[in-house]
């Protein structure tokens, strides 16, 4: 039997033991709260200023009409203005670089797209920003559906009429698009690819001027979505031939899917996201992917989203990431085979 010392001893090693556990826990709880204080601390200043939205596409067309649509849901939501940048040319090489030395705080993201994510890694040997390095995910923003257009007296009356007579004359069927490595051009080398069939490339500087040479049968052939085309389609003078999609279009319900047309299984989506700077804090980023979640739920982003002839697609940053790396693994043969010029 313990004596009354031993006891005693061993009732104050208990409390001191107790002390000392209690005091641990508070440490661990102190450190705790002051960790999520400061998460909950960066993510409530933010934004602490306006946030600038840098986009590499012209005033009014798809991408910044998109772009402005979520803008204003954000800056409502934050109180705070949301500018849109437009930054266009040279496929995003110029707007990104720019973007990548701006302070990694969440006040500056871009809309990146195929080209600035996908083809201009695969088409340069050095670029002026490193998409793996200089930029952190947010979401997917949209994607959207091509449609193979010919000029509305065109001699092709279908896809697969167009398909054969590219076959019988190799380079023969011409094509428009907007340049080396724009996404016109990718979608259509990835369908003559998979028909096994080269064409000939004529590159424009505007998309204007290329509808009008398809319209007027100068070039066989382009392939964009149908609001970039209504007012030509409304007129007769382009004429859809193919949806590039596993199912038709509500908006074309006529027009058949390329594999319906007798073409090769092939579907062309060209896609954008939102990226912001690499280095940016944890907090400030959960805070954009949130804030940004909530926009692209609402039914007006959705509405005004479709009215410009997209589908939004809000996603997980991996998401973003796994679409590059599809993406590249698929449009990579178009460069090694020659079908897409290096730069």
């Amino acid at each position: 039997m313990a004596s009354a010392a031993d006891r005693t001893r061993g009732s104050a090693a208990a409390r001191a033991l107790s002390r000392r556990t209690v005091l641990a826990a508070c440490t661990g709880l102190g450190l705790a709260l002051a960790g999520a204080r400061r998460s909950h601390a960066a993510d409530s200043v933010f934004p602490s200023r306006p946030v600038r939205i840098v986009v590499p596409y012209s005033v009014g067309v798809g991408p910044d009409v998109v772009a402005r649509c979520v803008g204003e849901r954000l800056a409502q939501s934050w109180q705070s203005p949301v500018l849109v940048d437009n930054k266009p040319g040279a496929s995003g090489i110029v707007a990104f670089g720019e973007v990548r030395r701006t302070p990694p705080d969440g006040h500056t993201l871009f809309l990146a797209d195929t080209a600035t994510l996908v083809m201009n890694p695969l088409l340069h040997d050095a670029l002026p920003y490193d998409p793996a390095r200089d930029l952190v995910p947010l979401t997917m923003l949209f994607r959207a559906t091509f449609v193979v257009w010919v000029g509305g007296a065109s001699r092709h009356r279908a896809l697969a009429e167009l398909l054969d007579a590219a076959r019988r004359e190799p380079a023969g069927v011409s094509y428009g698009s907007l340049g080396n490595g724009h996404a016109s051009q990718v979608a259509i080398e990835t369908l003559a690819r998979a028909a096994r069939v080269r064409l000939l490339h004529v590159p424009f500087t505007d998309a204007g001027t290329l509808f009008a040479a398809v319209a007027s049968g100068a070039v066989d052939f382009t392939a964009f979505s149908v609001n970039s085309v209504a007012g030509l389609m409304a007129s007769g003078r382009l004429r859809p031939l193919a949806v590039a999609a596993h199912e038709r279009l509500p908006d074309l319900p006529q027009v058949p899917t390329i594999v319906e047309a007798g073409g090769p299984p092939v579907e062309m989506h060209p896609w954008a996201a939102l990226v912001a700077v690499a280095g940016t804090q944890s907090a400030v980023l959960r805070a954009l992917q949130r804030d940004l979640a909530t926009a692209l739920a609402s039914d007006e982003v959705r509405r005004r989203t479709e009215r410009a002839g997209f589908e939004l697609t809000p996603s997980s940053p991996e998401a973003v990431l796994e679409r590059v790396r599809a993406d590249r693994a698929l449009y990579a043969p178009l460069v090694s085979e020659g079908r897409i010029a290096r730069a």
